[in-house]
Formats: C-alpha cells, structure tokens, sequence
C-alpha cells in the first residue's frame, strides 16, 4: 500500500483537530452553566438598573440552576461598567445588566471616546423591561394637560424651563421630543442626577421635568407635582388617571428607559441561546412581572437575540439623529 500523500494526510489531521474541538465545545455547552455567572450592574447599588439587575440575577439563578451575582461597576454614565463587560471572557459567565436607552445615546454623545461599542463588542441577549417616563410640573404653573404647556410655551417663550439628570439621560430626550414637537422654547438646567433635580422641581426652582415614574410618584400622589402625560402609548396602570402623550396629541412622545441583557461578542450562539430561553421563561413569570412591576418596571415582550440587536440599532439611529439636530452635548 503507497503512503497516504502528505496534504492529504494534513488535510485529515486537520479535520480531526476540528472534530476533537467541536466535541469539546458540544460537552462545554452541554454543561453550561456549571459555575456561578457574574452580571455586571454599570450604575452604583440602589438605582433603577440596579433594581431590575437583581431581580433577573435572583431568577434568572432559579431558571440556570446557578448562582447570578451582581457585580456593581459604577461611573463614567454606565461606561466604565460596560466597558469591563466588553473586555470579559466570551463564555457566558459574565453577563451586562446594560441601562440601554442610555448606552443608546452615549454611543452618539461620548462617540470617539468609548472604549467599546455597544453594536460590535457584545452579543444581545434579550430586554427584560421598560420603565416609562411622565411630564411634571411644579403645581404653580398654570397648566393641566400637554396642550396647556405647549399653548403656555408658545405664550411665554422665555418661562418655561426644565430640568434632567444629565444631558444623555432619556428625561432630557424626552423634554427635547417635547420642544421640538411643539416648536416651543424651553432652558434646561442640568442636574448631578434625578434626586437634586426633582428636589429643585418640587421647590418651584424649576418649572418642569421629565421622570421616570417611580421616581415622580410619590410626589404627584402627595401634589406636590401635578402629572400631565405619559411618554407612552397607552395609559400605564401606575398611573390609570393621566393621559398618555398620545391621548394628548403628541404621539412622538414615545420614551421608555429600556434595560436588557448583553453578552461579550463571540460568546458561543448555543449559550446566547440558552441564556434567552431563561430570559424568556423569566420574563412571562407572573412572580417576576409583580415584582418589577412593584419597582415600576414594566417586564418585556419577549424576543429573539436578532430581534433584540435590531431594537438596539433602531434605539441608536433614533437617539443620534435627536441629539444631532438638537445639538446635545455631553458636558451640558
């Protein structure tokens, strides 16, 4: 018998290789997870990403039967977090409990100055939820309803004002909906975060905010601000009595702080798979839908990983063209 040829014989060393690799992945998948999985909360302990990163760990620990564990990698708006993410091991055991609506616009704000990409450095996994926004109002500005403040504005261009807790914040966006819908003038004054704005709005300080609605909640409930829309749709069952900015004739005035889980890019489609399998068992759970619901977290439809990219692009597209031609900066 003649020797095999030797790029013959290559070849079908080579193939074994292959073979022995890709039953190595097939048994490391199949094993997935056996060890703890760390989810990475970019914002320090206690806001709404926190929140919401906690509830998924807990349960999403139940679907995986392994412990999640929350890791809070404050700073930077979410970007030091993020980054750590980014650069993590693809294997599935580290996860980004990503604020997306706010990644969305960092992407366009701080672009030539992240450290990673929130399009090509990670793999979606799904959205968990969505916390919606409402229009406030100090209760001595003489209106009632969107069309009041819009008619207001138009009447007094240089009274109204607002306040937001950063320039890349969805509350700022949404105000910036507003004025650019109605072709109104307002000042914004920008704040070191929700707290100390809401603060100064209560005090008559300023005259307007948009908020997310757990947030602004116990304020409307005491009167110590009077709501005027949703950003939404539809009416929210938090807040059953106000409109939604539809209802009141601005149906552009579509907004939501959206948050969903990310994997680092190149983490194998099989665990991505399995992650959204869990993801998506969690989410219907009407335990897990109760409990975000209580911290005014509505829980997401779900969907596929490629559904889940696609929402992130349209997040990004729609951001960048409002802060372009509203001439959002980051430092304002």
């Amino acid at each position: 018998m003649f020797p095999a040829h030797p790029p013959l014989r290559r070849r079908l060393c080579q193939a074994g290789v292959s073979a022995l690799l890709s039953l190595g992945t097939t048994l490391a998948l199949a094993a997935y997870p056996d060890k703890a999985i760390r989810l990475i909360v970019p914002y320090p302990p206690g806001g709404a990403t926190d929140v919401i990163g906690r509830i998924v760990a807990l349960k999403l620990g139940d679907e995986l039967g392994q412990q999640v564990v929350v890791d809070n990698r404050g700073g930077a708006g979410g970007n030091i977090g993020a980054e750590v993410a980014a650069r993590a091991v693809p294997d599935g055991y580290t996860l980004l409990m990503g604020a997306l609506t706010s990644h969305a616009t960092m992407a366009t704000l701080e672009k030539g100055k992240l450290r990673y990409s929130l399009t090509q450095d990670f793999a979606p996994v799904m959205l968990v939820g969505s916390v919606p926004l409402v229009v406030v109002v100090n209760p001595g500005l003489p209106v009632k309803n969107l069309g009041e403040l819009v008619a207001y504005g138009k009447v007094h261009p240089e009274k109204l004002n607002y306040a937001s807790s950063g320039a890349g914040a969805p509350q700022r966006l949404a105000a910036e909906i507003i004025r650019s819908e109605a072709n109104i003038r307002m000042t914004h004054i920008a704040y070191k975060g929700s707290g100390p704005a809401m603060t100064d709005l209560v005090g008559g300080q300023v005259n307007m905010m948009v908020e997310t609605v757990p947030a602004a909640l116990p304020f409307i409930v005491s009167g110590k601000l009077r709501a005027l829309a949703v950003t939404m749709p539809q009416r929210i069952s938090m807040l059953p009595q106000v409109p939604s900015a539809a209802e009141a004739g601005m149906p552009a005035l579509d907004i939501a702080s959206t948050f969903g889980v990310l994997a680092p890019a190149g983490t194998p489609e099989a665990i991505v798979g399995r992650l959204n399998e869990a993801l998506r068992r969690l989410v219907r759970a009407p335990e897990v839908q109760d409990m975000l619901l209580k911290q005014g977290v509505y829980a997401a439809e779900p969907m596929t990983p490629a559904q889940t990219a696609q929402r992130i692009a349209l997040e990004i597209a729609r951001w960048e063209k409002l802060i372009t031609t509203a001439h959002i900066k980051a430092d304002e």
